[in-house]
């Protein structure tokens, strides 16, 4: 006969109190401090809507995470909790009985509830405004603090997220009461009435990353920029997908860029910048990037630049202290390897992490930047493959970067002589000549006592963000693997 854990008393005693709402109701200023969290677990994930509401009220933490409950609410339990905040905002008045300060629907606190209530009773702040924006003024108040309520917004045309959609409208109508913090924002839809739902109640200053895909509209664009330069937080700022508007003439399509790099020029904390996937690009990074500040990553990829982009970047201030840089699948006739070796040079004290994927880089391209790379003394990931190199080429990369110090792992490109020669234009790989190409590796890297995890690509796909490779083991034998590019998370896609 199995034996079962009898309930605690705390439990039975939680359970006697949700089961009677009005008893619990009034009991909630003497419930000890102990059990506060505890209740209202019970009380959330048993739906206990009164009870909930009421707790909300008493909340005795300056802080309430609900984003890091094991469930996230569904519409009725959330509906519940903003109905008591109804109730407290009405009791403004009476700021001693208000000690909740902000209610977080992100995951910025794991196992805040496992960690009991002082855990709870020490976070004071959000964390992402600082002490003059919380301290800022709010429209309707006197000598009192706005609620702040803490969510990672996402804006897209289908299928919307009923809770957001929900906090959003209850924000707006309690404007200057309530501030609406957004650390991470996608807009993945040009729909302007879509942007105006959340722009319009979201606090601006609270964005820190922020995510711009599909949004290139004439109307979109019009109403988006001006929103862009009062994102004063701002640090990681990502473009996908701007292709340009079809109605509209190569002329103005190129002047969005610009207008996008007077807001930019704004953001006083950016410090990452990624563009993918852009066209209309040709010839307006000078735009785009001249008021930056120094930035710490970089990336572009699939963007339509010009060799004169890449040489201006060399002479560019924002990008001379460079962490982390990738360039991706740029155009054939815009690269080139002088300007990359200046590039090379000036961020060579910096640099952590370089992918230089799919750039049609050359043998005799490659021997023009080997020495700027060999000066790259931080670097500890590294990313070649797409690019078309002999094996004698490969060598003398290999055996440059196993002098790198701080090298953890190299990806790159299976060389020319992998391929089948009629059709290696294909990216055929010949099984047979391939495993002469790992053998010849396997003694040649040994030789050389590299201590970095090499990876030799076969194969890759940006559509889907994946790649064949295979990985040399401790063992000296290759190893097969399909995924993710490894090696630079840093580095966003």
């Amino acid at each position: 006969m199995s034996r079962r854990t009898p309930p605690s008393l705390a439990h039975l005693a939680m359970q006697n109190l949700l089961s009677h709402p009005a008893l619990a109701n009034s009991v909630l200023d003497d419930l000890p401090m102990l059990l506060f969290p505890l209740l209202f677990m019970e009380a959330y994930t048993g739906g206990h809507r009164e009870v909930l509401k009421a707790m909300v009220q008493a909340w005795p933490f300056p802080c309430l995470p609900l984003g890091d409950l094991a469930q996230p609410p569904d519409l009725e339990i959330f509906k519940a909790v903003l109905d008591g905040l109804d109730l407290l905002l009405a009791q403004m008045e009476r700021p001693t009985h208000w000690k909740l300060q902000l209610l977080d629907l992100g995951k910025e606190h794991p196992e805040i509830w496992t960690r009991g209530y002082l855990a709870m009773a020490h976070i004071s702040s959000p964390g992402f405004l600082t002490e003059e924006q919380t301290g800022s003024p709010c429209l309707g108040l006197t000598n009192q603090q706005p609620l702040l309520i803490a969510m990672d917004l996402t804006i897209q045309q289908d299928a919307q997220d009923d809770l957001q959609a929900l906090l959003l409208q209850w924000a707006g109508e309690k404007k200057g009461r309530v501030q609406l913090c957004s650390r991470k924002l996608q807009i993945l839809s040009g729909s302007v009435s879509e942007m105006q739902k959340a722009l319009r109640v979201v606090r601006l200053d609270s964005i820190q990353e922020l995510l711009a895909s599909q949004i290139w509209r004439r109307e979109s664009m019009d109403y988006f920029d001006p929103y862009l330069g009062q994102m004063k937080s701002l640090r990681l700022l990502k473009f996908s997908d701007m292709r340009g508007d079809s109605q509209s003439s190569s002329l103005t399509n190129c002047w969005y860029w610009s207008k996008l790099g007077v807001h930019m020029g704004q953001l006083q904390q950016l410090r990452e910048l990624h563009v993918h996937d852009a066209r209309f690009l040709h010839g307006q990074l000078p735009a785009l990037f001249r008021s930056l500040r120094p930035l710490q990553a970089l990336s572009l990829s699939s963007c339509d630049l010009q060799e004169a982009d890449l040489s201006f970047l060399f002479h560019s201030t924002c990008a001379r202290q460079l962490q982390h840089l990738r360039l991706r699948s740029l155009p054939r006739d815009s690269f080139s390897a002088e300007p990359l070796r200046l590039w090379l040079e000036q961020v060579s004290g910096t640099l952590e992490s370089l992918a230089l994927e799919h750039c049609y880089i050359t043998d005799n391209q490659l021997s023009a930047i080997l020495p700027s790379l060999g000066q790259c003394s931080q670097l500890s990931s590294f990313s070649f493959y797409g690019n078309t190199i002999s094996m004698a080429a490969l060598l003398n990369l290999l055996s440059l970067t196993a002098k790198l110090g701080h090298l953890k792992r190299g990806l790159y490109p299976a060389p020319l002589e992998s391929y089948c020669p009629q059709r290696w234009w294909h990216r055929t790989i010949d099984a047979e000549r391939f495993a002469q190409v790992q053998a010849g590796l396997v003694q040649t890297l040994r030789d050389m006592g590299t201590t970095q995890k090499v990876q030799i690509c076969t194969n890759f796909c940006h559509v889907v963000n994946k790649c064949q490779f295979y990985s040399l083991e401790p063992s000296g034998s290759w190893v097969f693997r399909e995924g993710v590019p490894p090696g630079l998370s840093d580095l966003p896609v």
